[in-house]
């Protein structure tokens, strides 16, 4: 029976949607197969390989996917979405608008820019320990390529980063199919061996894992540490999920790859049941023989699809930080003209692999990375469920006692699962915290040093009815439009009183254009333009974009022929002022602070590559500024 709030002309969308959904969000979070049950009892805290530890281990496994990906993310998280765009930066919008206080919208910005950080060294860990897992496979099916495994890997990800550059919408298409397959196989293997040792399937019950616990305690504990690998890409899921959309997301996990993923870790189970020496890497001795380097072809292919949702989320989060005013202007490539999400940031990219090699020569296994693993998730996880709910209780209304029972339940899971991820950090576990702590440096140092840097200009401009007045009828003016671009949305543009002081002239037409970004994904074009005429030829204009719009000044100028305002980008030129800071003792910033301000300021991309202005129609104006 249709549906019939689904017309024909909505299927073939939906069903590309629901291929797109699975081949892009689900990446991470499907290749966990991979490594996840090897770690449990081949990992640094190994356990015996006997039927108490199995059915636990499944049960633990079992509850944490239903738990926190299917009820947390999949139906409560992307409820929390900013105009349809998800993520820790939007969530942080949703969570401001709800608390009026300074002290705690200062707490949210915080915890928002910290789970941003955070993402950064999960972006350099997931394509080392992705695409290694998938190569050892090697070693199972010929241990004469054992030495091979670290340059086969490192060739992969050169050439994974290398092609960003062009894009993913080539080789998007792919993607979808081929993760369908990878999924079909993971049910498949587990169907097989589930066949053989159907009782893996009482772990379903919660006995089990209580079982596990009251035996064996402590390991229990540090057990957990691995058995959250099978939900890391929650955060991604939920990150992702303004490309495709809350509907596609839920039926593609809860249709395909949640059972997918179900069944091939009770087969692993069953498999380990059968041969405990199989947990040496029981997902690919889950295959026939046969099976073994197709499997590990299929394997590399679906996480270097992994690994491309992973870098493409850190190019996005990128490019809503410097539009929240989170980092300086980069200079943003896009690689399609058909989708605008599709960018590429050349510093991002070669950063991301230069630590991510640097994982894979330095920690040489995945197991190894295993380690390093899960601390920087479990930590935004945490910080997730505290400002979800501010959203639940203070957005969505609801009861207070439901409210608190949820909230209560969310971290309570979530601080065990930190906790048990923290004993990893001297294992490895200390270098996406430290990512995560210098990128918080990073994201903050910018925004205070802007915000001072706004207050000395602001507390130095002339106002603007002084200047007005100052004009006489002898003042030179030339034909055609003057576009300065300033960031405060009052006073005169020290670009504007030094082109009058050094080219003593005036432009018969003078816009004074301040871009300011919203906390919103998108501002439609209706509300992008506001003009204010003040007179003698000077007008005020703001552009408004959201923190996932592509800023476009000239675009943006030509909205505004419906409000009486003509433009003509040849007769238009655009002045712009380039601050030097110059770092001083005084009540700003710490001196480290300002030079690290200063540092990125001098690095960062110009304003007219960023607001797309014609380079012959651009004049720079520079002056120095302390702070």
């Amino acid at each position: 029976m249709s549906n019939p709030a689904l017309g024909s002309s909505d299927r073939p969308k939906l069903w590309a949607l629901l291929i797109g959904v699975t081949g892009v969000v689900y990446g991470d979070i499907g290749t966990s197969p991979l490594y996840a049950i090897r770690e449990c009892f081949a990992g640094p805290h190994p356990l015996a390989v006997d039927e108490v530890h199995v059915l636990g281990i499944l049960s633990l496994v079992f509850w944490a996917i239903m738990g926190i990906v299917s009820f947390k993310y999949v139906m409560i998280i992307t409820r929390a979405d900013n105009k349809g765009e998800g993520g820790s930066l939007a969530l942080l919008a949703l969570a401001q608008r709800v608390t009026k206080l300074p002290l705690a919208n200062l707490t949210w910005i915080v915890l928002g820019v910290f789970a941003a950080a955070l993402f950064y060294g999960d972006s350099m860990i997931t394509p080392a320990i992705s695409v290694l897992s998938a190569v050892e496979g090697l070693e199972v099916a010929t241990p004469a390529l054992t030495s091979w495994v670290e340059p086969i890997t490192v060739v992969i990800l050169v050439v994974l980063f290398a092609a960003q550059r062009y894009g993913t919408s080539a080789m998007g298409g792919l993607f979808g199919p081929i993760m369908i397959m990878w999924f079909a196989t993971l049910a498949t293997l587990g169907i097989v061996k589930i066949i053989d040792r159907p009782e893996v399937l009482w772990a379903i019950n919660p006995y089990y894992a209580a079982q596990f616990f009251l035996t064996d305690k402590w390991i229990a504990f540090l057990a957990l540490g691995s058995v959250f690998l099978v939900v890391t890409g929650s955060e991604a899921l939920y990150s992702d999920m303004g490309h495709f959309g809350r509907r596609p997301l839920k039926l593609s996990w809860f249709t395909l790859v949640m059972p997918a993923l179900l069944l091939n870790y009770f087969g692993q189970g069953a498999l380990l049941l059968e041969n405990p020496a199989a947990k040496e890497n029981p997902f690919y001795l889950m295959a026939p023989e046969w099976g073994l380097m197709p499997l590990v072809g299929l394997a590399t292919m679906a996480t270097i699809i992994a690994s491309q949702a992973v870098i493409s989320g850190a190019y996005s989060l990128t490019q809503q930080a410097i539009q929240l005013g989170f980092l300086p202007r980069l200079n943003i490539v896009h690689t399609s003209r058909q989708q605008i999400g599709q960018i590429y940031i050349p510093f991002v990219n070669w950063t991301l692999l230069a630590f991510t090699l640097a994982l894979v020569l330095g920690f040489h296994s995945s197991s190894n990375l295993a380690s390093a693993y899960g601390v920087a998730v479990s930590g935004t996880m945490l910080i997730t469920s505290i400002m979800i709910a501010v959203v639940i209780g203070g957005l969505w209304k609801w009861r207070p006692w439901q409210a608190f029972l949820l909230t209560f339940i969310f971290l309570l899971v979530d601080l065990i699962f930190f906790a048990t991820n923290a004993t990893k950090i001297t294992h490895g576990g200390w270098f996406p915290l430290a990512i995560g702590v210098v990128m918080f440096v990073f994201l903050t140092t910018w925004k205070r040093g802007r915000a001072l840097l706004n207050e000395r200009l602001t507390a130095d401009a002339m106002p603007m009815d002084t200047f007005l007045a100052s004009i006489s009828d002898r003042t030179k003016r030339v034909s055609g439009t003057a576009v300065f671009m300033t960031g405060q949305a009052s006073g005169v543009p020290h670009a504007l009183l030094h082109n009058m002081k050094h080219n003593k002239v005036l432009h018969e037409r003078n816009l004074l254009l301040t871009v300011k970004m919203e906390d919103v994904a998108h501002v439609p074009p209706q509300g992008r333009l506001e003009i204010a005429d003040l007179g003698r030829g000077f007008y005020r204009v703001l552009v408004r974009y959201g923190f996932m719009d592509d800023p476009d000044v000239p675009s943006a100028l030509r909205l505004g022929e419906d409000k009486g305002l003509l433009f003509n980008l040849m007769d238009t030129s655009f002045f712009l002022s380039r601050e030097t800071i110059i770092p001083k003792v005084g009540p700003g910033m710490a001196l480290w602070r300002e030079a690290v301000f200063a540092w990125m300021c001098r690095n960062a991309a110009s304003a007219m590559d960023f607001f797309r202005l014609p380079t012959n129609r651009v004049v720079e104006l520079g002056t120095q500024i302390e702070i």
